[in-house]
Parts: structure tokens; sequence; C-alpha cells
């Protein structure tokens, strides 16, 4: 779980951050009302934030995550607040409300059951998303025809999968395909984004860990192999993985069982295997960067999703399928757009993929107050983001990440060096700074 915490007081954001990352969660801090507003995103579960900032009000902030973030979990946390303070923050969207100086030990159950709360609100989701029919693949190209028929093989197998794919394509929805048509269907669906989970965590929370394994642990927690128990992990983007990691793996694949950080004892797990990257795996093992015994032991099942250019004619089944979303999502009437609108979006480029397509379609549809939309209004609602380098893929890509490198490195430059404060300044884990290095072809020594 991804927390945001915001106060002013540097001792707060040590004290609280270091023990909240000693029982592993994933925090990020800011000590101001606009830095938080740079840090916070989706990937944020549950924010922190103080009613009194040095720019700003903790309660507007509220508001505002809670426009821009809707699923986003709020404490409040004051230390010379009113009764009408918390009454408003709770108004407002605040999960709870907590006074100065806090209370670790209570923190730490608020956030346990938060924890809970969000895990059962993602299976109910997931059973609504089943009965709506949002789990399928869209489209009659070929390219889908083989994907089905590929995913209806494997789903009755046991053997794991490797799924690879652009990012965007829709890699988790084949896993959760295969999850649905497999005996498993009944059992959880664990999803882990590897890209996501800070290397010191890492292990404490794919493997569980015992009270007392290391400090701050002041309670067992299962890992997410037996928190999958009877159904499928997921482990999305597992390129990213530490060399120490993917040995650990391996061997908890190959024998079924895990150890708990801090456990003598190992445990059985019954769990189907699916993995996905966006990189091509066999080309990262060629260059020591993925362990060649643990590619083959993923490897059994594979999948490859292909990228939206490779079944352009699906855009329009697509486009169609948003829009009719969209209206039942938002209970407003159904809009569709021109032939020659449909045209236009045919005609673009899409590194996002299916993802980037439908953020297109659900853009024009909140812009456009037109039942038909016509071509001329969805170049104008799409200009501040789509680039007409209509056959420039390889130009466009090249782009983006020159832009990144640069930014990056003056980011670094401006904190002079130091890992840690750019990470800060920029919003991510340490870690995850030195894996985008690297996939920008950034020598750490050299910057």
């Amino acid at each position: 779980m991804k927390i945001l915490l915001i106060d002013d007081e540097k001792n707060i954001l040590d004290s609280v951050g270091d023990a909240l990352k000693r029982v592993c969660y994933d925090v990020i801090t800011s000590a101001s009302y606009h830095e938080a507003l740079g840090r916070c995103d989706d990937s944020v579960d549950v924010a922190l934030i103080d009613v009194w900032l040095p720019d700003g009000d903790g309660v507007e902030l509220l508001k505002k995550f809670k426009s821009n973030y809707p699923n986003l979990v709020v404490i409040m946390i004051s230390g010379h607040s009113t009764i009408a303070t918390a009454v408003e923050a709770v108004k407002h969207g605040a999960y709870d409300f907590l006074e100065k100086p806090l209370s670790l030990d209570k923190l730490e159950i608020l956030l346990q059951n938060i924890n809970e709360f969000i895990s059962l609100k993602k299976q109910r989701d997931n059973l609504l998303n089943i009965l709506e029919g949002e789990y399928r693949l869209i489209g009659q190209s070929k390219a889908i025809e083989h994907l089905l028929k590929t995913i209806k093989k494997y789903a009755p197998e046991e053997a794991p999968v490797l799924i690879s794919g652009e990012s965007g394509t829709g890699k988790e929805l084949v896993a959760r395909l295969i999850h649905q048509n497999s005996h498993r269907k009944n059992g959880p669906f664990v999803a882990v984004n590897c890209a996501a989970l800070p290397n010191e965590l890492a292990e404490a929370e794919l493997f569980g860990f015992e009270k007392g394994a290391f400090t701050g642990a002041v309670h067992s927690r299962q890992g997410r192999f037996r928190r999958a128990s009877g159904g499928v992990l997921f482990l999305d983007e597992i390129s990213e993985t530490s060399s120490s990691l993917q040995a650990k793996l391996l061997r908890v694949i190959e024998e079924k069982k895990v150890t708990p950080l801090g456990g003598k004892n190992e445990l059985d797990i019954d769990v189907r295997i699916i993995a996905a990257s966006n990189k091509d795996l066999n080309n990262e093992v060629k260059n020591n960067r993925f362990r060649q015994d643990l590619f083959f032991r993923l490897n059994v099942l594979p999948i490859i999703v292909p990228p939206l250019r490779e079944r352009s004619d699906d855009i329009k089944i697509l486009v169609d399928y948003f829009c009719e979303k969209y209206a039942n999502r938002s209970n407003k009437k159904l809009h569709k757009l021109s032939p020659s609108a449909i045209s236009y979006l045919e005609s673009l480029n899409y590194p996002g993929n299916i993802r980037e397509l439908k953020n297109y379609v659900e853009r024009i549809l909140i812009l456009s107050e037109n039942n038909v939309i016509n071509v001329d209004e969805v170049r104008e609602i799409l200009a501040p983001v789509v680039q007409d380098s209509l056959n420039h893929r390889s130009t466009l890509k090249h782009a983006l990440e020159e832009f990144e490198r640069e930014f990056i490195l003056n980011v670094i430059k401006g904190a002079d060096g130091n890992m840690a404060r750019a990470a800060r300044s920029l919003g991510i884990e340490r870690s995850h700074l030195y894996k985008k290095l690297k996939s920008l072809g950034i020598e750490r020594d050299n910057v």
C-alpha cells in the first residue's frame, strides 16, 4: 500500500515515515501544499494530511485530492484541531481525523483496516467487472482471434504463463481472462506490480513476515503468495525485479513452498503463476539483466499481446465500446463519432496502445456537446495531446525518451548528484530512480 505523508514538521515526516516503511508500506513525503499536489497520483492509496500547511489549507487539499482521485483514502492530522474542523474534513470525504502527537500503534491499526477495506473493494470491483463483461477482449481482427484461442488453450492448464506486450496492450486483462476461464476462477486473483515494489520491501510483501522479524514488525502478515492460495498470482513487470529476488522467486515457484521473513517453517502454497513484461525477456537474459533459469521456468506457456498498430481494424469497435461504457457509467446519452472522426483516430499513433485510445475517447466525450462528433471537433479537442506525426512512431518514442532523460538528469544535477534528494523531487523511491536510469541507459557513475 502506497502512502503520501504531508506535514510541515520534519520530525513527523522522518519518524512516522520511517515507522511505516519498517512495516512494509511504500511511503513518500511532502512538506507543503503545492509539493503534495505534484506528488499525488493514481498509484497513491492513502494520504495523511496535516490541517495546517505553510502554503495552504489541508482541508482544501483534501477537497482537491478527492476531486482528482475519488478512490484515495484521506486521513487528516492536526495538533490544534477543533470539532468544527474535524466535521468539515469528514464532510468532504476524510476517512478519519487523528490528533497529534500521533500514536503509531493507533495509526498502524487504522492503516491495517484501510488496507483490508481497499482489498475488499478491489475484490468487489473485480466481481462487478466480471458480471458487467468488463474482462473481455474487444475486437474482431485476426490478431485478437488468435489471442482468444491461445487464452482458451492455456486456461485449463496449471503451468506458468508469460505474457509479453507493450504498455497499454492489456496484459493484465489477458491474465484475468486466463484466471476467469480456469478451474481456479473461484479463487483469488492477486496482482503485484513489480515495478512499483521497492527492493527493500519486496520479500516481505511477496513472502510475508512473522511478528518481530524486523524493527516495527509488531504483527505477522501474509505475503502475496499466501493470499493468492487457490487462485492466481499475477507478477506484472517481472523484468523489474532484482537478481536476488529473482533467485528467491525461482525457488518458491519450483518448490511450491514459501518461508515468511523471520519464520522457521516452510509453508505450502497452491497458486498458478502468471507473469508479464513490456520488455523482451529473452533479450534481457542475453544481456544478463534477467535470470535464464527463471525465464525458462516462467516461459512454459508464452503469450504475446499485439500492439494496437497491429490490430488497427479493431479501432472502430473499440471506440464504439468505449462510447457505450462511458454513457452507461456517467448516465448520459450515448454519443457517437462520425465515420471521418473514426478514420482520423485510425490514422493516429498509439504508443500507449488501448489505454491511450481509451483516454482520447473519454476526453472527446467529456468535452463535446454534440450527439454525433465530427472530425474537426475531434482534431480540436485532441490538439493539445496528439502530435500528428502519423508515420513517425520510432521518432516520437525517441523524442519522449530524450525528454525524460534530460528531465531526470536536470533534476539530479539540481540535487547536486544526491540520488535520495533527486528521487524525492521526482516523487519516486530511490530504487525506482535507479531502475529508471537503467532503462534509459544512464550509468549511475556518470551522473
